[in-house]
Parts: C-alpha cells; sequence; structure tokens
C-alpha cells in the first residue's frame, strides 16, 4: 500500500495541524495532530494571499515528490515527478518551495534553510515531509506513537517502542534523541528521522523518544535547551512516581530501564544533548534520576577563531556562524558563547558532565569535525570521571547515517551507536 504524505498549502487558511506555527508566537500550539490532517507539513505556515492551490506529495514507497498547481479559476492541473536519486533529498524541498514564492516581502531569510516573510509566514526549506507514527513498522516491526510532554508552553514527541517488548519482561534502555536541522528545519516527525529511529530502536533495543522542540523563527534559544530539559525532567517523574507524573507514558512505566538513560542527537541536536549534560551535572531531575550516557553526533560546535582545517580568510562568514547569530542573537559572548564554543576560556568545565559515559561521532566531510575532535580532547583533559569515546564514521557528511541507512558505512555506523546504548 502506497503511503502519500501531502503538504497542502492553502491561501487564508489558519495554520493547523502538529507543528504548525502560531504566528504569533507559536505559544498555543495544538496537541499532535495526525500528520495526514488537511492542512498539513512540519511547520508550514498560513501562506495568505495565494492565488492558486498548490499541493506537494510524498511516496514513501517510490521515494518521489509530486508538485500539483491547481488554478482556482481555470481547475487545470500540472504535475511534476522529481526522484530523490537524483540530488540530495532534503533540497527537494528547497526546490519545491523555491518555485512555489509568492510576491511576498523577505524580511529576513538564512539560504539554503528557511525564509522569513513580512506577513509572518514562514518557509522551512529543507525540511522532510511529516509522516504518520505506526502501529507496526513494516520494516523493523518497532511500534511508535506521538505523546504529549507538557501544556505551557506546549511540547510533544514521538515514542519508539521495538517488538522485542512483546516476549520478555526485561526493561528497556531510553534514549532521548534531538534532531539536527540548525534549530529551524526538521521535526521529530519528520520521514527521516522517523526512519531513522525505527531502525535504531529496533537495532539497539531501546526505546527512543523523539523530541518536537520549539523552532526558529517564532523561538529563538535557549527555548529549545529548556525544552529538553522539560522532556528530561517528564522522564524522571516516571521514575520517581508514576502516579503523580504528568501525562504518564505506559510504554515508560511497563518497559523502561530508568537506570539506563541516554540523551543525544545529531549536529544542531547534538548541541541540545551536550548542553543538558551541562545542566545535569550542576542541577537535579526528578527522584535524582541519573543521566548514564550522552551520545553526540557530530555536534554543532563553533568559535571565533579558525582551527585545524576551517578557513582563516572566510571563517566570520561561515554558515556556522550565520546559523548561530540566526538562532541565538542574544547570546552573550556571540559565537563563542559557551553553548557552542563549550572549549572557549571560561566555560562551565567539562569535568561537570552529568553522565557517566560518553560517545561523540565524527565524520570526515563534517565542517565541525575539527571541533568535535577538539571537544574529546579537552573532555579527556579536563578530569571528568566518566569514559569517552571518539568514532570516526567514514569519509561522509554528517547525518548520513539517517539519509542513507541502507549503505554499508551507515550499517556500521548504527551498529556502534547500538552497541553504545545498552
Amino acid at each position: 500500500m502506497i503511503i502519500i504524505l501531502t503538504i497542502l498549502y492553502w491561501s487564508l487558511a489558519e495554520p493547523t495541524g502538529h507543528g504548525r506555527d502560531n504566528l504569533f508566537g507559536r505559544a498555543d500550539r495544538e496537541r499532535p495532530r495526525q500528520p495526514l490532517a488537511e492542512p498539513t507539513g512540519h511547520d508550514r505556515d498560513n501562506l495568505s494571499g495565494r492565488t492558486d492551490r498548490k499541493r506537494v506529495e510524498f511516496s514513501m514507497v517510490s521515494q518521489h515528490y509530486v508538485y500539483l498547481t491547481r488554478s482556482r479559476t481555470h481547475f487545470s492541473e500540472h504535475k511534476t515527478e522529481l526522484s530523490f536519486n537524483s540530488v540530495h533529498p532534503l533540497y527537494f524541498h528547497y526546490f519545491i518551495l523555491s518555485s512555489m514564492a509568492t510576491e511576498k516581502v523577505v524580511v529576513k531569510e538564512l539560504l539554503p534553510l528557511i525564509r522569513v516573510y513580512s506577513d509572518g509566514s514562514v518557509d522551512r526549506l529543507l525540511s522532510s515531509p511529516n509522516v504518520p507514527p505506526s502501529l507496526e513498522d513494516p520494516e523493523t516491526g518497532v511500534s511508535s506513537k506521538d505523546i504529549v510532554i507538557a501544556d505551557n508552553p506546549f511540547l510533544s514527541a514521538r515514542i519508539f517502542l521495538p517488538k522485542s517488548h512483546k516476549n520478555s519482561t526485561h526493561k528497556l534502555p531510553i534514549f532521548v534523541y534531538f534532531h539536527g536541522g540548525a534549530f529551524c528545519v526538521e521535526s521529530a516527525f519528520s520521514f527521516y528521522v522517523h526512519r531513522y529511529l525505527n531502525i535504531l530502536a529496533s537495532e539497539a533495543n531501546i526505546i527512543a523518544i523523539s523530541i518536537d522542540f520549539r523552532l526558529l523563527p517564532h523561538h529563538p534559544l535557549p527555548a529549545a535547551y529548556q525544552d529538553g530539559w522539560t522532556a528530561l525532567q517528564w522522564i524522571a517523574s516516571h521514575a520517581a512516581n508514576s502516579a503523580s507524573a504528568t501525562n504518564p507514558e505506559p510504554w515508560l512505566v511497563n518497559h523502561a530501564d530508568f537506570t539506563k538513560l541516554y540523551v543525544g542527537g545529531d549536529t544542531n541536536g547534538a548541541n541540545i544533548a551536550h548542553n543538558l549534560l551541562i545542566r545535569a551535572g550542576t542541577e537535579t531531575l526528578h527522584g535524582d534520576l541519573q543521566i548514564l550516557g550522552g551520545l553526540l553526533c557530530c555536534p554543532f560546535f563553533w568559535g571565533s577563531k579558525p582551527i585545524g582545517s576551517e578557513p582563516v580568510e572566510e571563517h566570520h562568514q561561515s554558515l556556522a556562524i550565520k546559523v548561530w547569530s540566526f538562532v541565538y542573537p542574544d547570546a552573550a559572548g556571540g559565537i563563542d558563547n559557551p553553548s557552542i564554543n563549550p572549549c572557549v576560556p571560561g566555560a562551565p568545565s567539562l569535568a561537570t558532565l552529568g553522565c557517566s559515559k560518553l560517545l561523540v561521532t565524527i565524520t570526515g566531510k563534517d565542517e565541525f569535525r575539527d571541533r568535535d575532535i577538539l571537544y574529546y580532547e579537552s573532555v579527556k583533559k579536563s578530569g571528568w570521571k566518566g569514559e569517552v569515546e571518539l568514532f570516526d564514521a567514514g569519509d561522509e557528511a554528517h547525518a548520513f547515517q539517517m539519509f542513507k541507512p541502507e549503505t554499508d558505512l551507515a550499517k556500521a555506523m548504527i551498529k556502534r551507536l547500538a552497541s553504545f546504548l545498552v
């Protein structure tokens, strides 16, 4: 059966559906809706003023986008099919949304990621489409569902449970995952994140929780950091006293081993995880729950002074600096704020990391590679009492295991991650 995810853009429509930004601050985000509800698409804002109805469909089977434009006056339809196999997958979204641009004033943009218009609407140019959870993924047998963690501010997540829970009373480790996307694109419910966590939950035999933290432009940092802490406190409330937990989750109550709590993510998601570990080193979770490990895949770290192979002349015009200025304009110290540069003089000591073991992964083509190696070496020299490891996944770009999980290098990396999450 072909599963189609449809992203509908309606003129003058009220922004609805899970993850849709509220144009006045997203503070009253609704509870999760099925991504097939109308209109859909992660953080697709109301595109007011459009004269045509436009639709983008994505087939999870054929992995093709189908772009349709339907005129309200002529009732004609134009159809274009694009294959994932020709270019990088997320650039499909960039191509489609750019081609759908209307005569609105751009007030801010960070290409190729996001464009903000004068009417408050937003185009998230590099986001894979949302997909619904599944009672049983046909490839892995993993079950998933969407859950609400908090109502004010609204915070939701997708939780994944491996099929092994059906045949065993053995409790499972918990992995709290934060997706990549430069703090402004992708979601906990997007196609790539969903597929990746199905695979990882099955391979590692873990409960994975993908956090749908708040995004730019309406929610600059430290909103995402606070959402991460809220999620950890919510999980900890189950361990302390599940009866008193807000929105208690049966999968955690019945199947989770709270002595094996991990946090991690890719790129900016790994940055969130690091900052949570720093906070956990000085603040306690409910019931004094301890975080066992941190899994930082190509973490987004940077600084004002180039190191290693980072370009010298173009350093201050790097995309990393542009992203940080966009997502945390009020950060003290700018790009040398300890949240993005944990090795800067005066940053909190890495010896205070609030976990017992840490795995940092790097790739050969990742622009953060030298920063991540420096971070690994700095943790080793800090006097931290835990065990830190560095894993080089090969000559690939960051997050390749998510985009190309079928490749040998991706399979090897996922196995390495799974061996850590025990």
